[in-house]
């Protein structure tokens, strides 16, 4: 073990030779580690050694016993971990000081911008008003639409309680060019809906290629800006759309070379799962057969094809929880037969009370970055970083997982 300094912090390495001032024996605060920068976080809170000696930090990361023997620690690192105070930096990262940084969670309430006004984001925005009053100092918006923006600030404006009107957060126009100055960009702009009654039965798939491009201007343009703050994107299909953000970023807008000087991996985040985990809930509240979902169950991957909706972790059921896989995806589709766009839920579900739960360090769902995709699980901001729950998946749960990851990576390539 060797040990160092980092902005004054102990840290500790199994790497010989860094760049660093020497450290101390003590319990360390940093572990440093060296992989491919591409497939995780920069930056993330350690709590389990596998997650310090992976190689990578793919969907085993969900359950560290898949991530190979226990490494020994010495008694000090064991006791940051046990402490829930280590975080683990890829130093083969080239912006991982600015990845400490981000972990520093910023004082006081968030200014948020968002990005379309349309059907899911004045949802969103309504939501956001009503109830993020704690976490939300303001909100910016901005649309292509002079009139719709107008609109949106006029109705907003006049919401507010009796007698305590500084309880809301305000909500304004933005311009364009100003997009990036906040805490929070949320992207829900879409160029391309499928209509009720198109036919259509993957509507999220038939959006990528329409929605893709423009993900990609609003990514490159938080780089010009050397944005900061969460990169959320709400756009279908959100897993996809959240590695076109991190791609478009991080190439160099001259040569299109990835040179890793723009967004962190971890502030980006697709907010899809939530409405998913939400659906599940519903069909667990009437049919008693998934009741165990409601204490138990879980739902990982994509908001889309290659969801994984697990009836319960410790007792699980293969077959009940692929019927409950099939009936959250189709959800959506039993809206649209009845003539609607299925998106005020999406909006609450995964949009508005997952950034919520965000802003407030408290567990939410997202699709975060693993082994070179974006993949929704349980997750928090800490103030040691990034953490993602870990849980002992079965070995049926796990394969399942695996297939998901499998399948978005093609589909990433």
């Amino acid at each position: 073990m060797y040990w160092y300094s980092v902005n004054e912090k102990p840290a500790a390495s199994f790497l010989a030779k860094l760049p660093l001032p020497p450290g101390e024996p003590e319990a360390p605060e940093r572990f440093l580690v060296q992989r491919d920068p591409a497939l995780g976080p920069a930056a993330w809170r350690a709590t389990d050694p596998r997650q310090l000696t992976a190689e990578r930090g793919d969907t085993s990361w969900l359950d560290p016993r898949r991530m190979g023997p226990l490494p020994e620690l010495p008694e000090q690192a064991a006791a940051s971990i046990a402490a829930g105070r280590l975080t683990g930096v890829n130093v083969s990262h080239p912006r991982w000081e600015r990845a400490l940084a981000f972990t520093v969670p910023r004082p006081g309430k968030k200014r948020v911008h968002l990005l379309a006004v349309g059907d899911v984001g004045g949802t969103l925005l309504t939501a956001l008003k009503l109830l993020g009053g704690d976490v939300i100092s303001s909100m910016g918006i901005c649309d292509l639409s002079e009139n719709t923006v107008a609109r949106w600030v006029t109705e907003m404006g006049q919401i507010s309680w009796p007698w305590d009107y500084g309880a809301l957060p305000e909500v304004e126009a933005v311009e364009p060019e100003h997009l990036f100055d906040c805490d929070v960009f949320l992207f829900a702009a879409a160029r391309a809906v499928p209509p009720v009654g198109s036919g259509v039965r993957d509507v999220r798939m038939a959006q990528l290629e329409a929605n893709r491009p423009l993900a990609e201007q609003f990514a490159r343009q938080a780089r010009r800006a050397d944005f900061q703050g969460l990169f959320i994107v709400l756009s279908d299909p959100v897993d996809q759309l959240c590695q076109a953000v991190w791609r478009a970023s991080n190439a160099d807008e001259e040569t299109g070379r990835l040179d890793l000087q723009g967004l962190l991996p971890e502030q980006i985040q697709g907010f899809g799962l939530g409405v998913m985990n939400a659906r599940a809930v519903y069909f667990a509240k009437r049919d008693p057969r998934f009741a165990a979902f409601l204490t138990e169950g879980r739902a990982f991957g994509p908001h889309g094809n290659g969801l994984v909706v697990a009836n319960s972790v410790q007792n699980y059921d293969d077959e009940l929880s692929r019927e409950l896989t099939r009936l959250t995806l189709e959800a959506n589709l039993r809206v649209r037969e009845l003539g609607f766009k299925p998106y005020v839920a999406p909006a609450v579900a995964s949009g508005a009370m997952q950034l919520l739960l965000a802003l407030r360090g408290a567990w939410h769902c997202g699709s975060v970055p693993l082994g070179g995709v974006w993949f929704g699980c349980k997750n928090r901001f800490t103030a040691h970083g990034l953490e993602l729950e870990t849980l002992e998946l079965p070995d049926a749960l796990f394969a399942r997982l695996r297939e998901t990851e499998r399948t978005l990576r093609k589909l990433s390539e």
